[in-house]
């Protein structure tokens, strides 16, 4: 695809959005552990080094852009899915979990990463304006969740959202510690397959998933209102 240098309309500009984030994320695929600089992104998107510094100020602000449109994708499936009348299962959503957090192998590993940059290098505005983006899309999926599941008390859907992101994330990084993420099993440091502290990520998350959204989204019996803890 020719991209022309100079974006005049919106829907060039975002045209030319995309094109650098595609660019960034082909390096990543490429060589997932290192990042590439400002210029490597530009000579791959063929655009002038300045060009894209008017869209980015610097790699970390790319790297979070990246990273969001990710979440974006997830958040856009699973508002579409709570949209729908027909009744959605947990089992529905950790389909839709899969298929855009745990098989997307940039998914993950920029995720983490985007973690540290946000406490380090990402410049607070555009920090606080990333959390307030990723506010906004939980408050609507999270409201969404409540519709489907009656038990839930309001606000408990971005709450489940929030804690099953931190689940998702912590049990990768703990895998991706030992250098097996991308494999089957995923043994911490020092150990053997056999080891209990062997585990399969996959079906590890799996299990831990189906046991908090079971727990958050059907009221025990003998409980008439558990909520969460805020």
């Amino acid at each position: 695809m020719v991209i022309r240098q100079r974006a005049v309309q919106a829907e060039d500009k975002q045209e030319r959005h995309h094109a650098i984030l595609d660019a960034a994320e082909r390096l990543l695929l490429r060589s997932p552990d290192r990042v590439a600089n400002v210029a490597e992104v530009a000579d791959e998107a063929g655009l002038a080094k300045g060009t894209v510094y008017l869209y980015f100020p610097g790699k970390e602000e790319l790297l979070l852009a990246l990273h969001e449109r990710n979440v974006g994708g997830f958040f856009a499936a699973l508002i579409e899915l709570l949209e729908r009348r027909e009744p959605v299962s947990v089992e529905d959503i950790l389909v839709l979990t899969h298929e855009h957090m745990v098989q997307p192998p940039l998914f993950l590993p920029l995720a983490s990463r985007c973690f540290g940059l946000m406490a380090q290098t990402i410049p607070s505005g555009a920090g606080l304006a990333f959390k307030q983006r990723m506010a906004d899309r939980l408050e609507r999926a999270g409201a969404g969740l409540e519709k489907h599941f009656p038990d839930m008390n309001p606000g408990d859907g971005r709450i489940l959202l929030r804690h099953s992101y931190a689940l998702i994330i912590g049990l990768w990084q703990m895998s991706a510690s030992a250098g097996g993420a991308a494999g089957p099993m995923c043994p911490l440091t020092g150990s053997s397959p056999t080891s209990p502290l062997a585990f399969s990520y996959p079906d590890d998350l799996d299990r831990a998933l189906l046991t908090l959204w079971r727990g958050a989204t059907v009221r025990p019996a003998n409980d008439p209102d558990p909520g969460f803890t805020r």
